[in-house]
């Protein structure tokens, strides 16, 4: 008889070491949801729309490198995943998607919710495919676990229709393999470390693929031995402690910013784990400063980016190499990059102490900072204020500052920060949403206070689509269609059996952060928020101040 194929796909995932499985299972999935129900290592997390489950798969694999599972009906229930799929595939998190299907060999109910899935999500996967027969699932398991952890890690997906999963099999698990990446080759190490050697003004740009422990650990001895001070983008932020000395800002803006005039004044870029999905830290141009290229895979060639040397292998490795080879230069010069440096933290200085309420985005940004340890986590969704964020707040270490500046979809904030606190139980977890972001995942409070976690979730409250309405007055264009109301969030949580609070001063926030914090159980503040200055102070002043530097 063999084994039943939905117990061969669990103990496949077991195999590959799955802890949970994220989903809303729907008719099409009961095979599977049976087998789960018998697994001893593999939890079902419940959630109350696919795109929170989508979501929390993407960021239990960015946290920890393994592939998050999220499970789906067909249908609407594999439409619900595809903005889950193309966040992680474009801000490189590892997930496999499974989604039910109709029978594919006889047809009950003609063509009745179906949709060519497969097809859907092959613009947005690494791998897509219908299981068609119980005895290729191992293969196809393994190779859809192998391909979303291999760098740069991504989003699989594979629908297993109803009557397969009934279908029984003698096929076994397969065991995954025990692979190295590949090392970068040491003529271009020596390449790019002669290009470093002769520059006057070299700088270190760090990505989303810096992101690793490894990497992190190999960068801070390169910057410890040459005194090359970073930056970072945007996805790179807190790969190397950011209060450290040779850090020169985050480009958090596209242009005009303290950190950009830095990278203008550089001679050599030297840019680690960088792919042009990021929003780019800096443009190339014909003739302008050459760029040496670091990651595990050649660059993906645009109008403006095109790097001379590109060092390709584990990233790890190969800046271990560069590290060991390079002799730093007594001609390097700094001086106007730590001056630009400095211009930018007095900047920040000068307006993070404006008590006003409704409260003002850098005061927030510094008592934020302030109440989380150095190894808290903050999960920001999507807004004006994850400039404000990226630009103003020191991440101490990796993966503490959890943004999306690849896809930049909302919603993803209260889901990110669930799967942070599951992976990290003993550790301080902000969700950051603005209430645009928030309402479009609210229902997972019913989740995160189900599953007993501890978190505090943090809503920048100002009744509007904040990030667009301030680029809408930027354009010129009247102040028309962007505002809404909004529930009592603090009765809100309170349905959830969440707790509620309410920020009345700007004292009150520093006080209610800390209570938040400290106690067990899911909180929520309604923190009302001025943006009133968002374009003085991210455009016109940072364009005014930064030229002034000289």
């Amino acid at each position: 008889m063999g084994t039943k194929a939905s117990d061969l796909f669990i103990q496949c995932l077991e195999e590959e070491g799955c802890e949970y499985i994220f989903g809303v299972p729907g008719e099409e999935n009961l095979d599977m949801l049976d087998s789960l129900s018998r697994s001893k290592k593999i939890k079902l997390i419940l959630t109350r729309h696919e795109q929170g489950a989508g979501f929390m798969a993407a960021t239990y694999g960015r946290h920890t490198g393994k592939t998050g599972v999220c499970m789906a009906t067909l249908g609407p229930g594999a439409t619900n995943f595809v903005t889950a799929a193309a966040y992680a595939q474009l801000g490189g998190m590892p997930i496999l998607m499974v989604t039910g299907q109709k029978p594919i060999k006889k047809s009950k109910q003609g063509r009745f919710q179906i949709l060519e899935v497969v097809e859907m999500m092959k613009p947005i996967t690494k791998f897509t495919h219908q299981l068609a027969s119980a005895d290729n699932i191992p293969s196809r398991v393994r190779e859809a676990y192998r391909l979303a952890e291999e760098e740069k890690p991504g989003a699989t997906h594979i629908e297993f229709p109803e009557d397969i999963a009934d279908e029984h099999t003698d096929s076994t698990p397969i065991k995954p393999s025990l692979a190295r990446r590949p090392e970068a080759e040491d003529k271009a190490v020596r390449a790019a470390v002669k290009m470093i050697e002769d520059a006057k003004t070299p700088i270190l740009v760090i990505g989303a693929g810096g992101n690793r422990k490894q990497t992190g650990r190999m960068l801070l001895q390169f910057i410890e031995k040459t005194g090359i001070p970073f930056v970072t983008t945007q996805l790179g932020k807190g790969v190397i402690d950011e209060t450290h000395p040779k850090f020169l800002g985050c480009a958090a803006l596209s242009s005009g910013d303290f950190v950009h005039r830095s990278i203008e004044h550089a001679d050599l870029i030297i840019n680690v784990g960088h792919d042009v999905i990021e929003k780019p830290p800096f443009f190339m141009k014909n003739g302008g400063t050459p760029v040496i290229h670091v990651s595990t895979k050649t660059a993906e060639v645009d109008p403006v980016y095109f790097p001379q040397v590109e060092v390709i292998g584990d990233i790890a490795n190969a800046i271990w190499k560069m590290q060991k080879d390079i002799v730093p230069s007594g001609r390097w010069n700094f001086d106007f990059m730590m001056k630009a440096r400095q211009a930018e933290v007095d900047h920040t200085k000068s307006l993070e102490d404006d008590t006003r309420f409704p409260i003002f985005p850098p005061h927030l940004v510094k008592e934020v900072r302030s109440a989380m340890p150095a190894d808290g986590i903050i999960c920001l969704d999507n807004g004006v204020y994850k400039i404000w964020f990226a630009r103003n707040y020191p991440a101490r270490q990796q993966n503490t500052v959890l943004l999306d500046n690849a896809l930049a979809t909302m919603g993803a904030g209260l889901p990110s920060a669930m799967a942070s606190a599951m992976v990290y139980p003993d550790k301080k977890v902000m969700a950051i949403c603005g209430d645009g972001g928030f309402m479009m995942n609210s229902q997972e409070m019913e989740t995160a206070v189900r599953l007993g976690l501890n978190i505090t979730v943090l809503i920048l409250n100002d009744s509007s689509y904040g990030m667009i309405r301030w680029k809408q007055a930027n354009m010129g264009f009247q102040d028309w269609g962007l505002t809404y109301g909004n529930p009592d969030f603090v009765k809100y949580a309170e349905a959830y059996g969440a707790k509620g609070h309410r920020v009345e001063s700007a004292e009150h926030l520093t006080k209610l952060l800390k209570e938040c914090l400290d106690t067990p159980g899911v909180h929520l503040i309604d923190c009302p928020v001025d943006y009133s200055e968002n374009d003085q102070i991210l455009n016109k002043d940072i364009k005014t101040l930064s030229k002034q530097v000289s």
